[in-house]
């Protein structure tokens, strides 16, 4: 056994598991927690005040500048400037109909128009700068556009949006931080905003705010279709908000992140800045991300910054592993003061799970408690949590306190379904799509599927199998769990493959197109592929693959699990078609209905 298996870990507070269970004759499964949910202020911005009293001058807000220095905003300013930002809006006529548009990255600015907006009621819309920087035809934000009517809509760089606002602003008031844009708007300078005075009509404002009023519409990634806004009331956040600081009462003292997770996603924008402004915390914004080129950016950071706890995706995980095994000062910045570590967004391999323990138990001879649970953009976004110390990669734990969930049988499988105050009331101006997501019960229908770790004990967790609308029948009608392939044969590639794309639906058996992993590239094989294109027409790497599907069908003999061909995809996937996601997911619908003719190769009868 590796030393670090039988090492000590570094305690934190956990909340205590007190699950109760119920079940139907029809094999329902309800499950909630014994503790209830404690009482929280519900208008999002609350705190604000007290820390800007509290601790003026602790850094609330940092980014790089382009001379690679931390510019940075503290709490007495971001207070000030709120106020000032906030009675612009109220000038400008602002009103909840017309919720404000922000294209932008993530950056001080970003911040303080968003939570100025929040702090009078004025609900808007991060929309992802993708809609219009990485698109032709502008599909998505004019769709984004036309559902919100915003009067208002900020950019980060006047010049870089130029040709999406020809497209999108005509008649509305463009705010901007840098390069003024031209066209049939007007234009007026974040900097111009902040030299406003504010007034009581603010605080007036403030203080109407009632739970039901939305904070924000977040649009989901239109992997199937056009993005459906999803509503998040002040209420919704601020609750989930009690919820994840009863699983982890560490937050509540406050921390340091650094993160570049996009705050147009839930994950970064509700969780992560979320818990930075009502907990008092510090966030560096990483300017990095996990690619070949932006992870550069982030191991500058991390040299420099040294988090509290560190939030990110799989692949952002994964990419950071030979940078800590191979720098010993960037590895004890990274782990000095970390008291947990979360990913979310993707399932995280077991051999990267094993990494970071070992890295930990190397830097400070401890363990460190690596969680994660289940969430989406309709839950604000927290459902589940693990806080089992000591478990394993794929283990989402149990339902937050105040929330209710209901495991319903579909197919063989447990789909699970919320009801609580952290979940959304519907999506925006769309009420079929709101009438389809709850059933009749008032739960939200998530399309995961659940299992238990031991279906005696409710309290040992659950974990995720598979997505309801993945799976698929062959033509013996036997039912594929692409979940759990795709997971099996990531972890038995250690590393060599990075995601995969199951196909074999009204087949007689299953098929894959495999996506590589380009440090495992590097290292195993010392190549520097540039697409997977390039991947797929190397021999080694193709025998290589046929190697791992061998060890994997080793233990799989059934038609619904075990993997008959199997290629590397010619292509790269295409956020603008669906086929991934800004978490770093693969819409597995997507990729098999765009690539329908190159799978259908996989049975042709020779």
């Amino acid at each position: 056994m590796k030393l670090y298996k039988s090492a000590p870990f570094l305690e934190i507070e956990t909340q205590k598991i007190d699950i109760i269970q119920r079940k139907t004759a029809e094999g329902i499964i309800f499950l909630k927690s014994t503790i209830p949910l404690k009482s929280r202020a519900y208008r999002m911005t609350a705190n604000l005040e007290k820390w800007a009293k509290i601790k003026p001058n602790q850094v609330f807000l940092g980014q790089k500048t382009p001379t690679d220095t931390w510019q940075t905003i503290n709490y007495a300013q971001t207070h000030s400037d709120v106020l000032s930002i906030a009675q612009w809006l109220i000038d400008s006529g602002a009103n909840a109909n017309n919720p404000i548009a922000i294209l932008s990255e993530n950056c001080i600015e970003n911040g303080l128009f968003g939570i100025a907006a929040l702090h009078i009621g004025l609900p808007f819309s991060p929309i992802t700068p993708a809609y219009a920087l990485k698109s032709s035809d502008y599909a998505k934000l004019k769709h984004t556009i036309k559902l919100l009517n915003p009067k208002i809509i900020f950019v980060s760089d006047g010049a870089i949006y130029q040709n999406a606002l020809a497209e999108i602003a005509q008649g509305c008031e463009v705010v901007y931080i840098k390069n003024k844009p031209a066209g049939d708007f007007k234009a007026t300078s974040i900097a111009e905003i902040r030299q406003t005075i504010a007034t009581s009509s603010v605080n007036l404002a403030h203080e109407a705010i009632q739970p039901e009023t939305i904070a924000k519409i977040m649009f989901t990634s239109g992997s199937t279709g056009l993005p459906k806004g999803v509503i998040n009331t002040h209420q919704n956040i601020t609750s989930n908000w009690q919820q994840i600081a009863q699983v982890f009462p560490i937050m509540k003292d406050g921390f340091t992140i650094c993160d570049w997770l996009p705050w147009n996603h839930t994950f970064g924008s509700n969780h992560n800045l979320g818990l930075t402004l009502v907990n008092g915390g510090s966030l560096y914004i990483d300017d990095g991300n996990p690619s070949p080129t932006g992870i550069q950016n982030t191991i500058k950071n991390l040299h420099e910054i040294s988090p509290d706890i560190y939030f990110n995706v799989p692949k952002g995980y994964e990419e950071l592993i030979p940078y800590l095994q191979n720098d010993d000062i960037l590895r004890v910045k990274f782990f000095s003061n970390l008291k947990f570590l979360f990913y979310a967004g993707a399932g995280l391999p077991q051999h990267v799970w094993d990494a970071y323990e070992e890295l930990a138990y190397e830097t400070t001879s401890r363990r460190l408690l690596i969680s994660t649970g289940l969430g989406c953009t309709e839950a604000s976004p927290s459902a589940m949590f693990n806080t089992h110390f000591g478990s394993f990669a794929g283990m989402l734990g149990v339902p937050v306190q105040g929330l209710e969930l209901k495991l319903v049988p579909i197919a063989g499988k447990l789909e699970a379904r919320f009801k609580g105050e952290n979940i959304m009331p519907g999506y925006f101006r769309n009420t079929e799509a709101t009438a389809n997501a709850f059933d009749d019960e008032g739960f939200y229908k998530t399309g995961d599927a659940l299992k238990f770790v031991d279906e005696n004990d409710p309290n040992a967790g659950m974990v995720f199998d598979g997505r309801i609308a993945e799976d698929f029948k062959l033509s013996s009608g036997t039912w594929v769990s692409v979940g759990a392939v795709r997971a099996k044969l990531i972890e038995i590639s250690n590393g060599f493959i990075q995601d995969v794309v199951v196909a074999g639906h009204d087949k007689n058996y299953l098929s894959v197109l495999v996506f590589l992993d380009a440090l495992y590239l590097k290292n195993k094989f010392n190549l520097t592929p540039t697409s997977n294109l390039e991947s797929s027409q190397n021999i080694t790497l193709q025998n290589f693959l046929f190697d791992v599907l061998a060890e994997y069908n080793k233990t799989e003999k059934g038609n619904a699990s075990r993997i008959e061909k199997g290629i590397i995809a010619p292509f790269e996937l295409s956020a603008e078609k669906g086929e991934l996601t800004e978490k770093g997911s693969i819409n597995q619908n997507a990729v098999n209905r765009n690539y329908a003719k190159l799978i259908e190769k996989f049975y042709i009868k020779i």
